[in-house]
């Protein structure tokens, strides 16, 4: 698996976790969907993502 690939199934998964909280926990849980996406946005913009570094200090393949 390399950092792209890494990326999106981290980003996938936090999404989903985001949202069980969100159903099961506290509405306001909401915003840390909220605070993914301003992310993802970010690093689309930015070609910068602090997953991204915290996986290439991991030893992930790019």
């Amino acid at each position: 698996m390399n950092i792209n690939q890494g990326l999106r199934l981290v980003a996938g998964i936090m999404i989903l976790v985001s949202l069980a909280l969100t159903y099961f926990v506290h509405v306001n849980w909401v915003y840390f969907t909220v605070f993914i996406a301003a992310n993802l946005i970010q690093s689309a913009f930015t070609n910068w993502c602090p997953m991204m570094t915290i996986m290439k200090k991991m030893g992930m393949q790019q």
